[in-house]
């Protein structure tokens, strides 16, 4: 199995990580390895079809903060000059065009090579696009990681929940968000809320995408339509972010033994992204960075799930599970 890594950020190098971790793994579940063929960051690459020696990669990255000594201008002119079996595709996410991330997934697919991807993105603007092409070329894709990192809400919906009837989805999909919340809810002020998550490296140094709700309703867009079979996209989405949220909302709350969470709520009717008021105690109070999702069903009735949403080893953790199920489809018996 080749794969080729577009990104290598913290989320390629932990995937780079997991895969040289999990070496055994792979040789014992299929008798052979996994090798990455091809590696690029936003302006450099590097490239060998017999594999690349992962713990060189992470080394290169970290000494010169390059992946490699070559240069590109399109991530498809890399791609051409190998055969490869899955696209890892974890460049930055752009919520406005899909950006480099959606033309890398197409590229992909329509080489008929299977893709796992946590770039939100492409998924919350073109999600149809993107599976009837995998379709259509025989692909598989996988996008656990783009929602609630760790946390797995896509495969439980779409495979564990098989034959439910799921009536909605309502959960906390953006850690930073319920970091700021939590330490306000401990008396500080909105903007020292903040500017601590940027210093624990929570939030971006521009936080836009996070407080302002944009990353909570790419995340329910993509739930819309791989759970509920809904044809939307991320300008669907009914959007309130937590800037407007002061001490005095927050007294208020906590006078009445509530908190206020950022939650994403989504069903066949509905798509919001909104500060709601939640009962001290309830599963989506939960404090920290932790992203929770609260599924309601027909049969087993709600169902609460947790998980880090973030990190390079968590998320590394949801592709590994992409990748695995790709594998079994692909060489199991």
């Amino acid at each position: 199995m080749k794969v080729f890594l577009c990104g290598f950020g913290t989320i390629g190098q932990g995937i780079t990580e997991a895969i040289m971790l999990k070496k055994d793994f792979f040789m014992k579940r299929y008798g052979k390895n996994v090798k990455i063929v091809g590696a690029l960051d936003s302006r450099t690459y590097v490239i060998d079809p017999e594999g690349l020696d992962p713990k060189a990669l992470l080394d290169t990255k970290k000494k010169t903060g390059k992946v490699g000594t070559e240069t590109y201008s399109k991530p498809s002119e890399v791609m051409d000059k190998l055969d490869f079996d899955v696209l890892i595709e974890s460049t930055p996410t752009d919520i406005k065009t899909g950006g480099v991330g959606l033309e890398n997934i197409m590229y992909a697919l329509n080489r008929e090579i299977d893709v796992v991807t946590v770039n939100k993105g492409p998924l919350a603007l073109k999600y149809w696009e993107i599976m009837d092409l995998a379709k259509e070329k025989g692909c598989m894709i996988g996008f656990e990681g783009s929602v609630g990192g760790a946390m797995p809400i896509i495969d439980l919906c779409q495979y564990d929940l098989a034959g439910e009837k799921i009536k909605s989805i309502r959960g906390i999909f953006n850690g930073t968000c319920n970091y700021i919340l939590t330490k306000m809810d401990n008396g500080q002020p909105f903007e020292q809320a903040l500017r601590e998550a940027q210093q624990q490296g929570y939030a971006e140094t521009d936080p836009t995408s996070d407080i302002e709700g944009y990353d909570s309703a790419c995340k329910v867009v993509i739930l819309a339509n791989s759970v509920f079979g809904r044809n939307v996209t991320f300008n669907d989405v009914d959007i309130t972010g937590i800037t407007s949220i002061n001490a005095d909302a927050v007294a208020l709350a906590r006078s009445n033994g509530m908190v206020i969470r950022l939650i994403g709520e989504v069903s066949p009717t509905k798509l919001e992204v909104a500060p709601r008021l939640i009962p001290k105690g309830h599963p989506l109070s939960l404090p920290g960075t932790l992203n929770t999702a609260e599924i309601s069903t027909e049969l087993a009735g709600p169902i609460l799930i947790s998980g880090r949403g973030a990190g390079r080893m968590e998320t590394a953790s949801a592709i590994i599970s992409d990748l695995v199920g790709i594998l079994d489809k692909r060489f199991g018996e």
